[in-house]
């Protein structure tokens, strides 16, 4: 298999960020009437014959396969039901058997016309929600929101939907008002917020619409499929390679304005000792050409005219902090390739907050199967090798995947050599990924801690350092997510098009446990497991949409390193004991409990008194524990939680729980060494 497979991660966006717009109110004239570019044509063409071709899942591109099209896109547009009118589908319905030979022959005219008609809903109702504003909201009357419309059928009238945004209105203004906002202060806050919101529907443009669409053909044929924008496919590379060539500064936007939210240590922006977190960026030169005036544009816009290759200079004028009316700056900084250190891997001597932890355990946390991930693992294996823990714990939690490549070289740290993953390709051909190096770069102790959270490259790893004995894996139980995805450019050398195309990810194969079972849904159950609010069966793969089903296959051939099940015994008990005395898991479970018990509550209350009362009750709840953790750290007790000090956010009862496992398989090596 290609060294290039990805399996990529569980959540992606289907949206792209929100062309340059006047930073005054827009009417509903300056929606634009977005069409189809000559480029998308092409795109369509592609984007079918590589999925109806080379797609692991074989699916006929047909009139059945279009209705399932046409209601994703539907979705797609109107997620809530809170735009269209059961009319307004009706009127569509004539579209639903064509989306199928429109894919085919990259005609989709039809479908930019529904994304139009979204838009103008859209604005509509923002607009809706702006008069609204006009007469002062009480909330002193029974009242609720009913926020989640996703099961329920399209409304039938204006009405319907009309009181739908009422709810939401009155809900986005209470939480301004529990917050201390007087009715002045709320309406201007919500006018602005509102008026924003349709500003950025003039902002949009037809790679977005084109990307909306072909999301709805990619996930109406399996879930981990899907079309990248052409800056989205940029994204995704800097994602898997941690690398960029830029200024090294993370931009968001506020109302009209591009904003500084960090900077990359030691980056080109960061170094100039100029510009800082929270400046506002006004205008974009590149070299010594004229300044471009960015307020009011979409944020990837001015991202575009920031970035750069390495070695060229961009200037930028800038308002300091929450100055909107100062003179603007000047700072000229030259790009550079930027390493995303954020985003790599870490590492750190465990320290415990309340237990008793004699042993040094060293804790890797690895965010993603980024390329080169393995040898910026060894690198934190020396360290704390140099630093002679005693065991060490690999934190998987939050890790949606990556590189099939890294999570089999990732695994060879660990074990001598042997099978780590079998993959079962569209031809029903399996072959294993190997370690073939014959070294084991660490030896010692250790577990590996996962959430529902932890997939595909993830699971691969976990589930192989389950089947050999080589750790015990604690935590939650996996995603499920057992498929790899190929990530491939629609764009060839001899097109000609004044845009680019974008991309596509499609599934090839599916991988398998070295013991012939699949993580397919069934995720990897650990060892030892931590609680858990929400079952297995209510997440992950398995609610996925077009998700393939599980399977197994035959067993790879392979040599358990250890019978790991005595020492899960002893870890688990040992697990089970602490977990009845250790106040944080009793936080835990009362947290699931009061989850469980209101998880089906679809609506929210609009009385401020009710709410008044749930916060006032949380707040109490939070205080009391927040002073039982610093009684127990020997610290005073506060009261407010506006004075909670930084330790308390530093406190992580399950990294805590997973170096305590990890002592106790220490302690149990011990235990067995004695008795030889």
């Amino acid at each position: 298999m290609s060294k290039k497979l990805t399996l990529i991660p569980v959540v992606a966006a289907l949206f792209s960020s929100v062309s340059i717009a006047s930073p005054d109110s827009v009417t509903e004239k300056d929606i634009p009437d977005l069409k189809p570019e000559i480029q998308h044509t092409t795109a369509s063409k592609r984007v079918t014959n590589l999925f109806t071709r080379q797609h692991y899942k074989r699916f006929k591109l047909d009139d059945a396969l279009a209705e399932e099209i046409f209601d994703r896109y539907v979705e797609s547009l109107d997620y809530t039901k809170s735009l269209f009118l059961q009319s307004d589908i009706d009127a569509y319905k004539k579209y639903r058997l064509q989306f199928d030979d429109a894919l085919k022959a990259g005609k989709l005219d039809f479908a930019f016309e529904m994304f139009n008609m979204s838009m103008k809903r859209r604005y509509e109702r923002f607009q809706f929600a702006i008069d609204l504003l006009d007469t002062e909201i009480t909330f002193d009357k029974p009242d609720a929101f009913y926020y989640d419309r996703e099961d329920l059928p399209f409304a039938t009238s204006q009405d319907e939907l009309d009181e739908y945004w009422r709810q939401r209105v009155k809900s986005d203004a209470l939480r301004l008002k529990l917050t201390g906002k007087d009715w002045a202060d709320i309406k201007k806050i919500l006018t602005k917020r509102y008026k924003n919101t349709q500003k950025r529907l003039v902002q949009t443009n037809s790679e977005d619409a084109f990307q909306v669409m072909m999301n709805a053909f990619a996930r109406s044929v399996e879930a981990h499929t899907s079309y990248l924008s052409p800056r989205r496919a940029e994204q995704f590379k800097m994602d898997m390679d941690l690398e960029l060539e830029g200024i090294g500064a993370v931009l968001g936007y506020d109302e009209d304005y591009t904003v500084i939210r960090s900077l990359v240590p030691g980056g080109p922006a960061d170094k100039s000792e100029r510009i800082k977190a929270d400046d506002k960026v006004v205008g974009v030169a590149q070299g010594d050409k004229e300044f471009v005036d960015v307020i009011g544009w979409r944020l990837d816009d001015v991202v575009d005219l920031i970035k750069g290759p390495k070695g060229t200079k961009v200037r930028l004028q800038y308002l300091k902090g929450s100055d909107a009316h100062g003179t603007p700056k000047v700072v000229e900084i030259t790009r550079d390739k930027i390493r995303l250190e954020d985003r790599a891997v870490k590492s750190e001597v465990f320290e415990a907050k309340y237990s008793d932890l004699t042993s040094k355990i060293g804790v890797i946390e690895i965010p993603s199967f980024y390329n080169n991930l393995s040898k910026d693992v060894k690198v934190e294996i020396t360290k704390l090798k140099e630093q002679e823990v005693d065991g060490i714990v690999i934190d998987l939690r939050q890790n949606g995947g990556g590189s099939l490549y890294e999570a089999t070289q990732l695994t060879g740290l660990f074990i001598d050599k042997g099978p780590v993953v079998q993959i079962h390709t569209l031809y029903n051909r399996v072959e294993a990924q190997k370690d073939r190096d014959g070294i084991t770069f660490y030896d010692g102790p250790m577990t590996v801690l996962v959430d529902r959270y932890s997939a595909s490259a993830s699971e691969i790893f976990a589930a192989a350092i389950q089947d050999y004995g080589r750790g015990v894996v604690v935590g939650e139980q996996t995603f499920g997510k057992g498929t790899v995805q190929q990530h491939r450019g629609l764009g060839k050398t001899l097109d000609l098009f004044s845009n680019p195309l974008g991309s596509v990810t499609y599934t090839i194969a599916k991988f398998y446990r070295i013991n012939g079972g699949s993580t397919q849904h069934k995720g990897v159950i650990p060892d030892v497991m931590l609680p858990s609010a929400i079952e297995p069966q209510e997440w992950g793969e398995s609610q996925e949409d077009n998700a393939l089903p599980w399977d197994s296959i035959k067993r790879a051939t392979y040599s358990s390193l250890d019978n790991l099940t005595p020492v899960v015994k002893y870890v688990d008990a040992k697990h089970v004991s602490r977990m009845q005395t250790e106040p944080e898991f009793n936080y835990v479970y009362d947290d699931i409990a009061r989850y469980k018990a209101q998880k089906d509550d679809k609506k929210i209350s609009l009385m401020e008194s009710e709410r008044l009362i749930e916060r006032e009750e949380s707040e109490q709840r939070a205080l009391a524990r927040t002073n039982a953790r610093l009684k127990r750290l020997g610290l005073e007790a506060i009261k407010d939680l506006d004075d909670v000090p930084d330790v308390i956010s530093e406190l992580d009862p399950y990294l805590e729980e997973a170096a305590l496992i990890t002592q106790d398989l220490i302690s149990f090596g011990r235990l067995a060494k004695n008795d030889l």
